[in-house]
């Protein structure tokens, strides 16, 4: 008979077939249990929005582990105390930020920790269901809540179309359809970067103060404490929206809306102190967040993918940025392949003339060969990756204690890589400080 309950086993070869199939996860439904799904990572990559196009060896489970872990700690009341206590300590911080970001969301989960769709991970032999802790037999499968996915319908209007979120307002379980980005620094590469730099005096003025700076944006800027900004999640392509429009996307009330934002922020912090640990600095991540009545949850999947951690390095007179997440993928891509890449942003280009999903017209453009093919990426360059999450997955995991030289290892053999390949110069342009 099936139950509303939370499981506590689930056989892993009664899973059926995937009822969603992502880029980098595929859910299932929870046998018995209608209100559960389970989550399997996969080893796939995807960058630019166009799908699943390269594969890291290992980072099905790297990514599952790193999940598992993190979303444990959210939902302990210990780790909201840590993280009250480095907002409060922190110098750089005023007065007025650390109360306003201290009050609200943070005390309730210093009182019984973050709510968080996670449910634990499933042994890999016994395929019981843990909850604290990790494993015996660590797996690529979460089993996590189920909240309702809603998808803004496109409405033609004129000679264009908008986006109808009338449904949010009448649902009370659901996706928020935003995705929160919380940003520690300013990246070189960075969406908000790049909107500055299109803009004119004033508008940059304004543009700076209503992300919360405190001075005039520049790249490879670390700030006195994080900013966020937003986008649309269920349309064609990511769209940046200001606080106003993004509230009204939502379907929340104000309070409840203003506590999402305060969640990201505060959870933002929790995996600063992860990567504090193996010396990696965060310079932002992405959080997702669900709603069911006025409890507010931390949703999706977290990993390598969702955030920008780096360090640093010299070589011949630059002071270059080494990336531990896929902007390591991103900058391949746009280097080695910069051909492709043209091709990438020609194609939505033309999707947002036409209205119409981009990664169709990219691979009609590149079966007519308007475009080029997707490359296959090195085989060196792969393993470089690989080893990368492979060693945060085995810090996480108690098995390593040296996960901090090592991973600066992996980030200065990749820029010997650029280098051998004549390439070190585009990569200090992207890269350097």
């Amino acid at each position: 008979m099936p139950s509303d309950a939370a499981p506590t086993h689930l056989d892993l070869t009664q899973l059926g077939e995937p009822v969603y199939n992502g880029s980098v996860q595929r859910l299932f439904a929870a046998p018995g249990h209608p209100g559960y799904m389970v989550a399997e990572t996969t080893p796939a990559g995807s960058v630019f929005d166009v799908g699943s196009i390269f594969e890291i060896a290992d980072n099905d489970l790297n990514r599952a582990v790193f999940r598992h872990a993190l979303y444990s700690q959210l939902g302990q009341k210990e780790t909201w105390a840590r993280v009250q206590q480095r907002i409060e300590s922190d110098p750089a911080i005023d007065a007025k930020w650390k109360h306003d970001l201290t009050t609200g969301p943070l005390e309730l989960m210093r009182e019984r920790g973050g709510q968080t769709h996670h449910v634990g991970m499933i042994d890999a032999k016994s395929h019981d269901i843990v909850t604290s802790g990790m494993p015996a037999n660590p797996s690529c499968y979460n089993v996590v809540r189920r909240f309702p996915v809603m998808k803004p319908p496109q409405r033609p209007f004129l000679n264009g179309h908008v986006f109808d979120y009338e449904q949010f307002y009448q649902s009370t379980t659901y996706v928020v359809p935003l995705e929160y980005i919380v940003r520690f620094g300013v990246t070189g590469g960075s969406s908000i970067l790049k909107k500055h730099a299109a803009m004119g005096e004033a508008a940059r003025h304004a543009y700076e103060q209503e992300l919360g700076l405190t001075e005039p944006m520049r790249a490879w800027q670390m700030l006195a404490h994080p900013i966020f900004d937003l986008t649309s999640k269920y349309e064609p392509e990511d769209r940046n929206v200001s606080r106003q429009e993004a509230l009204l996307m939502s379907g929340l009330g104000t309070q409840q809306f203003l506590d999402t934002i305060k969640m990201a922020l505060l959870g933002g912090y929790v995996v600063r102190g992860i990567l504090d640990d193996i010396g990696l600095t965060l310079w932002d991540m992405k959080w997702e967040f669900a709603v069911d009545e006025s409890d507010c949850f931390f949703v999706d999947t977290v990993d390598t993918d969702s955030f920008r951690a780096t360090s640093v390095t010299e070589r011949d007179g630059h002071k270059l940025i080494l990336h531990y997440n896929k902007q390591a993928m991103r900058d391949y891509y746009k280097l080695v392949h910069a051909d492709w890449f043209a091709g990438v942003n020609e194609a939505k280009k033309e999707a947002a003339k036409q209205g119409r999903p981009f990664t169709g017209i990219l691979k009609e453009g590149q079966a007519s060969g308007q475009w080029p093919h997707t490359p296959v990426v090195a085989h060196d360059f792969l393993a470089l990756q690989a080893e990368k999450t492979k060693l945060i997955r085995e810090h996480i995991l108690g098995q390593r204690t040296d996960a901090k030289s090592k991973l600066q290892a992996c980030g200065e053999a990749e820029v010997d890589f650029y280098a051998q390949h004549g390439l070190l110069k585009g990569y200090a342009e992207l890269n350097g400080i």
